[in-house]
């Protein structure tokens, strides 16, 4: 790689004048600091974990990463969030979203042209102890199917960690890249979409078929997990039944999507309630019609730190 950070994915810095894309919300368009949790390993580590060869024994019976059911398979298995990253940044189930998210990263927009894409599954991003998550839809097809990181390279991620920034939820104001030293304090970003989908839309199938990777992610949180912030509606729809499938006990008729909603969650095996908090998605559309302002993201995340049990800054500082 020529003149970028070992682990960015960037052969030189991309030219000005060309923004990211959005991260992928549908219908409303929506380190090489200290790298001591291994759930915040970038995606050249993850490379090498996904490069070896996969175990076929008698506990997986099954096909490889690209049959249909290696999600509900694979995730399940996984011991440690470490090890349903790299599972998940195995698999193929989805031959519509294998094709886009390779296709865009051979085809690459011009802006990133001497960028290596990652093109691939994209894992969450933070600790695995967090007592925060936020869940958005899918990641963008130049932001972090580019990247490897959720939310990182694109618009709608400089809102968002500006915010996590200033509740003090963040160790930086910015996403650049792998290597580019952003710690999240007990804040981890997932999706229940791990690969970019054309148009930012993935089908009703698609979700389903990659609900078990969140499925299995938040039940490996569940020990420290106290609050989901949810970033759009489309996110809202596909969150909630895997919270219902988890054993937290969704109201039924379900809970509308809006931002600034608040809904306790009852766990059905008896731990601490699960809050639930609603924001609009920090695309371009939102943010750039006033929708959203950075405050309001500031607020939803102040609240939900506080629910969480998280220490914060004063987000007027």
């Amino acid at each position: 790689m020529i003149g970028g950070e070992p682990g960015s994915g960037r052969r030189e810095p991309a030219p000005a004048g060309e923004g990211p894309a959005l991260e992928g919300e549908a219908v409303v368009r929506e380190a090489e600091g200290r790298r001591e949790p291994e759930e915040q390993r970038e995606p050249d580590e993850r490379r090498a974990a996904q490069a070896r060869p996969e175990r076929r024994d008698a506990e997986d019976p099954g096909g490889g990463p690209d049959a249909p059911d290696f999600p509900a398979r694979a995730a399940p298995r996984a011991p440690a969030v470490a090890d349903l990253d790299a599972a998940l940044t195995t698999c193929r189930a989805c031959p519509r979203l294998v094709a886009w998210r390779e296709e865009t990263g051979r085809v690459k927009r011009r802006a990133y042209q001497d960028w290596d894409y990652w093109a691939r599954p994209v894992p969450g991003f933070g600790p695995s102890d967090a007592a925060l998550a936020l869940v958005g839809l899918a990641p963008a097809a130049h932001g972090g199917n580019r990247t490897g990181r959720m939310f990182t390279g694109d618009r709608s991620g400089d809102v968002l960690f500006a915010a996590l920034h200033a509740v003090g939820l963040a160790t930086q104001p910015t996403s650049t890249a792998p290597g580019d030293g952003l710690e999240l304090h007990g804040v981890r970003v997932t999706a229940p979409v791990h690969c970019a989908p054309p148009a930012n839309k993935p089908t009703p199938q698609e979700r389903r078929t990659c609900s078990p990777w969140l499925a299995r992610e938040l039940d490996l949180l569940r020990p420290t997990l106290r609050a989901v912030v949810v970033l759009g509606a489309f996110g809202w729809q596909a969150l909630l039944p895997v919270l219902a499938d988890a054993g937290w006990q969704v109201p039924r008729p379900r809970p509308r999507f809006g931002h600034g909603v608040h809904v306790e969650l009852a766990d059905a095996h008896g731990g601490p309630p699960l809050h639930l908090l609603g924001c609009y998605h920090v695309s371009q559309q939102n943010t750039f019609t006033g929708r959203l302002t950075p405050a309001m993201v500031r607020d939803v995340l102040a609240e939900a730190a506080v629910l969480a049990g998280l220490r914060t800054a004063d987000p007027a500082d």
